[in-house]
């Protein structure tokens, strides 16, 4: 049975079960349910705190797990990213006075906190860059009036929490994160390739779509040069002559200048549906 470790609660937990109830697997009604089995699936998944399950992926407890590779990259634990999933983006910046701090040398010989000591502890290493990190749990945002430190290292959205503390964002950025499947470091367990594969399916099937339309014959070419699909498109003779039908996979962004395009070299019935699951 595969055991998989899913965050219980923050940013992560609902669209972690969101995207595992579409892949299929039965996911849980009470949010005080800490343990979950699908015996339909031979899966076994584990409701745990978000930063806590890298360490239980890399030490072996479970066989996989749904975390942010922000929280994989501080654990310093021998887990690796399997796949990323597409939600959950945030990036990582550092932060602080603007009349003290502009580029990542001024860093040098200050504190600098932040949630996420390891990753950017090693971060400065990487870049010759010796300076004191501070481990802060929660908003650290006012840490520098406070003189706990002399900048921050945090998610950035907008920006403007960090402006309203007197801070400006500046330098590289320290990492981009998103939400990762990731396994213990070595060969994966067998089962994985099924959850692996379920969940890319699911990442397809939300970001494609179903065209269907019809098109005169002589517009064929011209027409599935603008919708290709995954590998190629399904061309049907209708029993109109002179006319066939084409059904293909289009990004689901795109869906309304496709038809646009299609309309302008002669398509008709262009219709578009939803996948809600597939194998590629």
């Amino acid at each position: 049975m595969l055991r998989i470790a899913v965050p219980n609660k923050g940013s992560l937990a609902e669209p972690a079960s969101d995207m595992l109830r579409e892949a299929g697997y039965r996911q849980r009604r009470d949010g005080r349910e800490l343990v979950l089995t699908d015996e339909a699936n031979d899966v076994e998944f584990f409701f745990l705190r978000p930063r806590d399950i890298a360490v239980y992926v890399g030490s072996g407890t479970v066989d996989a797990g749904i975390t942010g590779r922000d929280l994989l990259l501080d654990s310093g634990v021998d887990a690796v990213e399997h796949r990323a999933l597409g939600f959950a983006t945030s990036t990582f910046r550092f932060a602080g006075p603007p009349e003290a701090v502009r580029t990542l040398a001024d860093i040098a010989g200050k504190r600098v906190a932040t949630s996420y000591p390891v990753l950017v502890g090693g971060f400065l290493r990487d870049r010759g860059i010796e300076a004191e990190v501070v481990r802060l749990d929660g908003a650290i945002e006012s840490t520098v009036r406070l003189g706990v430190a002399d900048l921050v290292a945090d998610v950035v959205e907008t920006g403007s929490t960090l402006r309203a503390a007197g801070l400006e964002v500046f330098g590289e950025e320290i990492l981009t994160s998103e939400a990762v499947l990731i396994r213990p470091a070595g060969d994966p367990h067998p089962k994985l390739a099924v959850l692996d594969r379920r969940l890319h399916s699911v990442l397809v099937a939300r970001r494609y779509v179903l065209m269907d339309y019809d098109v005169p014959d002589y517009a064929v070419e011209r027409a599935v040069a603008i919708t290709p699909g995954l590998e190629s498109p399904t061309v049907s003779p209708l029993h109109t002559k002179g006319w066939v039908a084409v059904r293909a996979m289009v990004e689901r962004d795109a869906t309304n200048q496709l038809m646009d395009r299609l309309y302008d070299v002669g398509a008709r019935a262009i219709l578009v549906t939803q996948i809600h699951a597939c194998r590629i």
